[in-house]
């Protein structure tokens, strides 16, 4: 993968999905090439048309000869756990250029809008040396906040008739964008969507990015170009301004917890199978039966150091 063999970082990014045993390690080998890729993520409601922006942008990118990764995450099938959309139908103009890698992803019940996996196969294609990664998310409303802890600059893909801009705020959209984009400029009230959401941005405190509100026509290209000036004005703000240090500082920090909350779990999950609980089954056998509540088994457990190195210890089989 390292020596830009798509075909080994498809398999790579099959076991980041998969969260294989050996991904702590093949995390870890990659983690000294990756930190270059400028990650934009793009988000907003349903039917936005975030992946037709994505498809626009990237053709834009390759314009400027940039290598663009693209992870988009879909809604999980209820049947196979895969990605509803795995086609990506909207972005088939890029399937055989080789300096673009799409990849889908499916949410496997993560909320944020965003799958546990989405960090690493960031990680993979930044080591694979990809100049711009683009993350699409799943698109579920008020719950798509994740996105702020991966990207470097979020577009936030409003259409008019999604409602008026106090929906943004009760969102919390209007926290996490880096850029407004209001998409199908050519419906009524797009305008009106523009000029409220200026105004938000007017009402809140001072700040040294001055977030810009696009229209576009992502379905024809219309304001496409604005959209990526936007994005390159706001990489030259972060290369300048210690913002992209502190994002890169609490990026790191969250990795970090979400590394140990993810491990913590899987050996948890492995001590307390059947032949490993060493005299936890009782225990689990008054949690099973309501007999004991789960809050006070967990703080039996921590509490009790020996058990508890015993159930997270890595056991060789």
């Amino acid at each position: 993968m390292l020596a830009r063999d798509r075909t080994a970082l498809a398999r790579l990014m099959t076991l980041v999905e998969n969260r294989a045993p050996e991904l702590p390690a093949i995390m870890s080998r990659v983690y000294g090439r990756t930190g270059h890729a400028h990650v934009i993520g793009v988000t907003g409601p349903p039917g936005a048309g975030k992946s037709t922006l994505a498809d626009r942008l990237t053709t834009h990118l390759r314009a400027a000869e940039r290598h663009v990764g693209i992870v988009a995450v879909d809604p999980s099938s209820p049947f196979s756990g895969g990605a509803v959309l795995g086609d990506r139908i909207r972005m088939q103009g890029h399937f055989l250029d080789p300096g673009v890698f799409i990849r889908s992803l499916s949410t496997r019940g993560s909320h944020g809008g965003l799958a546990r996996a989405t960090r690493d196969m960031i990680r993979l294609l930044d080591a694979f040396g990809v100049d711009n990664v683009l993350v699409e998310t799943v698109g579920v409303g008020q719950t798509e906040l994740d996105v702020m802890r991966l990207a470097d600059t979020v577009l936030v893909v409003l259409v008019p008739e999604a409602g008026d801009a106090v929906q943004v705020m009760k969102a919390g959209l209007l926290e996490i964008a880096d850029v407004f984009v209001v998409n199908k400029a050519d419906r009524e009230g797009a305008e009106r969507m523009q000029s409220e959401l200026v105004q938000m941005l007017h009402l809140r405190p001072a700040a040294p990015w001055s977030i810009p509100v696009v229209l576009t026509q992502a379905a024809t290209g219309a304001g496409t170009e604005a959209v990526r000036d936007a994005i390159e004005a706001h990489r030259a703000f972060l290369a300048a301004d210690a913002e992209r240090a502190r994002r890169q500082r609490a990026r790191r920090e969250g990795e970090l917890l979400d590394v140990l909350d993810e491990e913590l779990r899987r050996r948890l999950e492995q001590g307390l199978g059947a032949h490993a609980a060493d005299g936890l089954a009782p225990l689990l056998d008054a949690v099973r039966a309501g007999t004991v509540d789960p809050y006070s088994a967990a703080l039996r457990i921590l509490e009790d150091a020996p058990t508890l190195e015993r159930l997270i210890r890595r056991r060789e089989r």
